[in-house]
């Protein structure tokens, strides 16, 4: 969990308190952890495994708003508003969670110390969506598909500082988060790859330079 930047920022106790706080859960491949609509369950941790975030949209499409590894944690927001989950999360290996309840998260909160540091996650939350309503008004194609693609080399919600140089991920699954066709995807990383910037491969994208895709996602 350590790989998560907000749990490792965390004093060693209070990292404690929190894991000792949840129930663990074991989730198989494809199983949804909650489905939206569904009532608040607890504040979840990312043991193993990976989860994406998604909704459907008016069509049947499914819309991948953000994908959780290991170490992150979120379903924060329903606990704070009382209202339903507002997304599916979705099981994309194996998995193991931890589920700290609404009880147990409500006596965390009252550290003023933990109370700052969900403060402080959901600023994170709201800095990352606003910069995803930002590159759906105003970047270029090309410059929306570096920068998801240098979110997902950090972990996506993980915010790693560490860029991971291959990312596993399929190209109908990115076409799915940014929003657009697998052909206009296609396009645009085929064009990528050409100048050198990355490598497709089998449900994988390798970034080539780093540097160069950095470049391209600070275009507008």
């Amino acid at each position: 969990m350590l790989s998560n930047p907000w749990f490792a920022g965390l004093p060693e106790s209070m990292q404690r308190a929190l894991v000792d706080a949840g129930d663990r859960l074991s989730i198989r491949a494809g199983e949804m952890l909650y489905r939206q609509g569904d009532a608040p369950s607890g504040f979840i941790g990312v043991a193993s495994g990976t989860f994406k975030v998604s909704t459907l949209r008016e069509d049947g499409k499914e819309g991948i708003l953000a994908v959780m590894e290991a170490g992150n944690w979120f379903g924060e927001i329903s606990l704070f508003d009382g209202m339903a989950r507002p997304h599916d999360v979705t099981a994309l290996e194996a998995a193991e969670v931890i589920v700290v309840g609404f009880t147990a998260f409500e006596r965390l909160l009252e550290s003023p110390a933990f109370a700052r540091a969900m403060s402080l996650l959901l600023a994170r939350r709201v800095r990352l969506l606003y910069g995803l309503v930002e590159d759906a008004m105003l970047r270029s194609m090309r410059t929306r598909v570096a920068r998801r693609l240098l979110a997902l080399a950090h972990g996506d919600a993980t915010l790693s500082s560490d860029t991971r140089l291959e990312v596993p991920v399929s190209q109908e699954a990115l076409a799915m988060m940014l929003g657009i066709t697998r052909q206009t995807l296609s396009k645009e990383l085929k064009t990528l790859a050409r100048d050198g910037v990355l490598r497709l491969a089998y449900g994988r994208i390798e970034i080539s330079s780093p540097q160069a895709l950095k470049a391209i996602a600070a275009w507008r």
